[in-house]
């Protein structure tokens, strides 16, 4: 029997490489995002191509108790997640006190609270069966404090902590849990959270490649890129001052130039 594979934030950019990997893979899906139409156009690209089961759930994983309502649903459809992949979620960029409420507040619960209340559901019906794959989806600005992308910084240094907790704590269950790190990469992100990125970006195939390859391995965390992973070594050389320092610098700069 085919496993299934939830993926939230799967309407676009690494959550949509995703479905695709996997249904050439032979999984069967359960796709979630706030965009019924491209969800649905998503479904039908995939049918074409791929014969899997396809489900689709509409829900907006940045309101409170809403991935309690997903996993609910799941239930209610009588079907069962073999590999979750969380990946929903946005950032900002600007001064903490300048940017709307709704918007920092939304991006905690979605980027840590639904992440880690969907986690819980999952992970203990895995632990039932003694067998599943989780991958959060953290950055690599979980290695460090970014100001002017305070918030995001922290909700990935959130994710990336939480995913390394549960990694050891589920490995006698048979359960793998893997932190993906990418940097920037060629994806809708940028529209909300600004010119931020640094570099050439990578590919969402490439992000998700890696990711898979690590879950599969069994990996506490993958950075996606070569020159990702030295920017991360950073915090390790530097103090942890200076590397809020320099990430603020540099993340000034990016917006004084708008």
């Amino acid at each position: 029997m085919s496993e299934t594979v939830l993926i939230t934030g799967a309407s676009s950019g690494i959550g949509k490489a995703f479905a695709f990997k996997y249904a050439k893979m032979g999984k069967n899906l359960i796709l979630t995002a706030r965009s019924k139409d491209k969800l649905d156009k998503m479904k039908e690209e995939i049918k074409k191509k791929f014969s899997v089961d396809i489900k689709v759930f509409i829900k907006d994983l940045s309101k409170e108790y809403s991935a309690k309502e997903l996993y609910e649903e799941i239930k209610n459809n009588n079907l069962q997640v073999d590999i979750l992949i969380n990946n929903a979620g946005f950032g900002t960029s600007g001064k903490f006190h300048e940017k709307e409420f709704s918007s920092q507040h939304g991006q905690i619960i979605l980027n840590c609270l639904s992440l880690a209340d969907l986690t819980y559901f999952i992970v203990k019906e895995m632990a039932e069966r003694k067998s599943g794959t989780i991958i959060n989806v953290a950055s690599t600005v979980a290695f460090q404090a970014v100001p002017y992308m305070a918030v995001y910084g922290a909700t990935k240094a959130f994710v990336l902590s939480f995913s390394e907790a549960l990694h050891q704590e589920y490995k006698e269950y048979g359960i793998k849990v893997t932190a993906i790190c990418p940097g920037a990469t060629e994806t809708g992100f940028f529209d909300t959270a600004g010119p931020v990125g640094l570099g050439k970006y990578r590919t969402a195939d490439m992000v998700t490649e890696t990711a898979i390859k690590a879950a599969g391995k069994n990996k506490q965390f993958a950075v996606d890129g070569i020159k990702n992973y030295m920017v991360t070594l950073l915090s390790r050389f530097l103090t942890r001052k200076k590397t809020t320092e320099i990430s603020g610098k540099i993340l000034k700069k990016s917006l004084n130039a708008l």
